[in-house]
Formats: C-alpha cells, sequence, structure tokens
C-alpha cells in the first residue's frame, strides 16, 4: 500500500478551513504529506456573536463552500474525512438546521463540537511529543469565538476549559466581563498548583505574529517581544496594516487582539516564553483519522496476512513524525470557485 490520504476540515468563527494529506503506512516514520490546504475567510461569528443566529445568505455560502470541498475530497480520493465546527455554530440558534442541509446538499455531516473536545483533537497532533517531560505547559488556542486553555505535565494532557473570548467576539464587543474573570480565577489556580515553563501557542494570529516577530526556526518567541510587535502593531490602522505587513483583512482587524490574549495569559502565570508550533485543529483532525483507520485495519486483517517485522524492522521508530512547518499557510479565497 503505498499510501492513504484523508481531509480534515474546520468550520471556525473566522474562517474555514480544508487540509488534505497522505500517510504512507508502509513507511515506518509514517510520514505525513500535504497536499492541499484552503482557507476560506467565511467569518460566522461575525453575525452568529451578535444575533445569535447565521444569516440565510452566509449559510448558502459556506453550504456553497462545502461543495466545493467535497469535489476536492472526491478528487483527491480521500478514505476517511471529518467536519468539525466550533464556536460560532455552537452559539448559534440555527446551527443544527443549517447541519442537516449541508448534509442533504453535499453529504458532508458536520459535528458542532464543544471547546474541551477541541482542545483535545489538537492535542492529538502530537506537537508535546517533542516537549520536555519534566516541565509543565499551557495550551492556548485562540479562535474566533473561544479560546482554550490546556494545562500539560508530565508529557500528558491534563485538562482543558473553554472561555468565550475570540478575536471576532471583541471586535464586536461581544465578551462579557464575567468570561474574563472565570479566565483569570482559573490561571491564578493553575499558577499556584504548577510552575508554568512556557506558553504553547496555537492559531493562525499567533503563527502569524511569530513570522512577523521575526522568530528563527526552532527558537522561542519571548513575551515581552510579542508585547512590543503588539504596541507596534496597534500604532496603525487596518488597512495600513494590510499595506505594511502584507496581512489579509479578516487578519489584520483581529490580530492584535489574539496577541492581547496570548499576552494575558502568558503574564497571568507567569511564563515568558511561547513556543509556536504550526498546528490547529485539522492538524489534530488528520491525526485522529489515521490512528482511528490503523485500528480498524488491524481489525480487519486475517492474522494470516499480517507481516510479521523482522529485527531491523523492530528497531526503527513507530513515533508519527509531526506535519512539515509549511502545513499551516494562508491560502488566497480566490482557489475556492464559489458560485453565486
Amino acid at each position: 500500500m503505498n499510501s492513504i490520504t484523508f481531509a480534515a476540515i474546520d468550520i471556525g468563527s473566522n474562517a474555514v478551513r480544508l487540509l488534505i494529506m497522505s500517510v504512507s503506512p508502509d513507511d515506518a516514520t509514517e510520514t505525513y504529506s500535504k497536499q492541499v490546504m484552503i482557507r476560506f475567510p467565511l467569518r460566522l461569528g461575525q453575525e452568529s456573536f451578535v444575533s445569535g443566529k447565521i444569516p440565510e445568505e452566509k449559510a448558502k455560502q459556506l453550504i456553497r463552500l462545502m461543495k466545493a470541498f467535497k469535489h476536492l475530497i472526491k478528487a483527491y480520493e480521500v478514505t476517511e474525512y471529518r467536519v468539525c465546527a466550533t464556536s460560532a455554530m455552537r452559539d448559534a440558534k440555527n446551527s443544527k438546521e443549517i447541519a442537516k442541509e449541508t448534509m442533504k446538499e453535499t453529504g458532508l455531516k458536520i459535528e458542532i463540537i464543544d471547546g474541551q473536545e477541541e482542545s483535545s483533537i489538537i492535542y492529538q497532533s502530537h506537537f508535546a511529543d517533542n516537549l520536555n517531560k519534566d516541565l509543565n505547559y499551557v495550551f492556548v488556542d485562540v479562535g474566533g469565538g473561544s479560546t482554550e486553555i490546556s494545562l500539560i505535565a508530565n508529557g500528558e494532557l491534563i485538562k482543558s476549559k473553554s472561555y468565550n473570548i475570540g478575536t471576532v467576539r471583541l471586535l464586536n464587543d461581544k465578551v462579557k466581563d464575567e468570561e474574563y474573570e472565570k479566565l483569570h480565577a482559573d490561571l491564578t489556580e493553575l499558577k499556584e498548583q504548577y510552575v508554568i515553563h512556557d506558553i504553547i501557542g496555537s492559531g493562525g494570529n499567533i503563527i502569524k505574529l511569530n513570522a512577523l516577530a521575526q522568530v528563527r526556526k526552532d527558537r522561542k518567541l519571548t513575551v515581552t517581544a510579542l508585547d512590543t510587535l503588539n504596541e507596534t502593531l496597534k500604532q496603525y490602522s487596518v488597512d495600513e496594516l494590510i499595506e505594511k505587513y502584507k496581512l489579509k483583512p479578516d487578519r489584520a482587524d483581529v490580530i492584535t487582539y489574539a496577541a492581547d490574549i496570548y499576552i494575558d495569559v502568558a503574564k497571568s502565570v507567569g511564563a515568558k516564553y511561547l513556543i509556536v508550533p504550526k498546528v490547529g485543529l485539522i492538524d489534530g483532525i488528520i491525526h485522529q483519522l489515521f490512528v482511528e483507520w490503523k485500528k480498524n485495519e488491524a481489525l480487519n486483517t486475517p492474522k494470516s496476512k499480517k507481516v510479521k517485522s523482522n529485527d531491523k524492522d523492530k528497531n526503527k521508530s513507530k513515533e508519527e513524525v509531526p506535519v512539515e512547518e509549511a502545513q499551516i499557510e494562508e491560502v488566497i479565497p480566490e482557489e475556492v470557485a464559489l458560485q453565486q
């Protein structure tokens, strides 16, 4: 068997992402190879967080986008896929109807997941494999509608909590004071119980901030450097950020809100550095699908057909290799042709 292909779709509050990756199961290193990565700035949270509903036109646009993704999934002969929707769809009163209509029109099943499952899936991307098992870390995933905070200790995911604090919510002034109070109370308790070594930042905004800070490969982003960069970015208008830093419009108007959240969490737990692995929800979904596929293959393969590994094979590493650095990249929306 040469390779198997999997697809993951993340319906976020700011953007919708599709990742198609192939894996070579016969290769001892199980190398992941990116086939397609598309990011479309649908921004479902813009109305969901304000009115509590996703408007009809946005719902139609989502279905058109899912149809385009379905064609790509077929073209790449995907073995398994999963579609997960997060904060904007969680909040929308009409999300179940939209998911039902999407299934009817495209055959793609949308799962609306909670914040804890979101954190758990991202953790399955195995970014923690390279962390020091003797140290404690706080994993922070900032999205358009929510922020997930997780504690990683002794190389294990200990606990996760989700807060309705996100960049699109902040842009629309829809974050309640109680959410910040809850976040800070939990972070204070975390600091009292654990010595936090570093923050691990996930999400498109921190990846872009890390690039703007010109952090070298395998180096950490200091909280001080992020703070300085954030203050610099705040001096410019959205149009100026687009022109000067080549940011996309849906990134330019929220990037400083994201930086504020990362800085706030880092300072609250006493961390001085951020580690920025280029992973997100779609990466975790891909890894999850592959693990499930391997389990099913093992169950369905007759013992007589199973090949025994020789001594040389036993010495090979069976760890999953983290996805290449470029696996999360911004793709111009025009790459997806949406028929009006």
